[in-house]
């Protein structure tokens, strides 16, 4: 379908986080748009999953701009919690996505499903669902997770979202206390996007 190199691709988010990660990661002779740019509020996201939601903030952007997107869907699963908050990461912050409060929300929750969960391993996953569109065509479709458990209690100031509380296997640090150079190569939205870079 794109016969020819991107040399120009929005990223659908208004995320300002997301933004800085997919950016970092995509290659540096490609110019990047925002939403924002063109003043585009993001559209409502009523899919059922990471894959769906992306979709429909690729297509949505692209088709307002003529650009091709690539877009995200991401969020985090605790088992404990039956793998909530999930598609609804974001919304756990309530209308501004404030993720302090969604944080306090998650260990709020997990108290009342386990009063006793501080002491125990409580197992968590980070993923990503990543998609390319161009107006009403999807390009590609790829996703990407990392294991891990959620922390006792928030640590580290990187990052966004619900990095300070979530610890990747075999590591004692959570993703807010690494280096943004160390988590863009281990994280979720690192793995999704191994599997598109081809297309750009």
């Amino acid at each position: 379908m794109l016969n020819k190199k991107i040399t120009k691709l929005l990223i659908g988010t208004n995320n300002k986080g997301k933004l800085r990660e997919i950016r970092d990661l995509l290659p540096i002779n490609i110019k990047t748009y925002c939403p924002k740019d063109f003043k585009l509020k993001s559209p409502i996201e009523n899919g059922n999953t990471f894959e769906e939601n992306c979709l429909i903030k690729s297509k949505y952007f692209s088709n307002k701009t003529g650009l091709i997107c690539i877009a995200d869907d991401s969020g985090l699963e605790i088992d404990l919690l039956d793998k909530k908050p999930g598609i609804h990461s974001a919304r756990w912050g309530g209308k501004n996505s404030d993720f302090k409060k969604a944080i306090k929300k998650v260990y709020r929750e997990l108290k009342k499903k386990d009063p006793n969960w501080k002491k125990k391993k409580i197992r968590a996953r980070f993923v990503c669902a990543l998609s390319i569109s161009y107006l009403n065509k999807k390009v590609v479709i790829s996703k990407g997770k990392v294991e891990g458990k959620i922390s006792s209690k928030p640590k580290g100031c990187n990052g966004f979202g619900y990095d300070p509380i979530f610890i990747l296997n075999k590591r004692n640090k959570t993703f807010g206390e690494m280096k943004p150079s160390q988590k863009s190569s281990l994280d979720h939205r690192y793995k999704a996007f191994k599997k598109i870079k081809k297309f750009l």
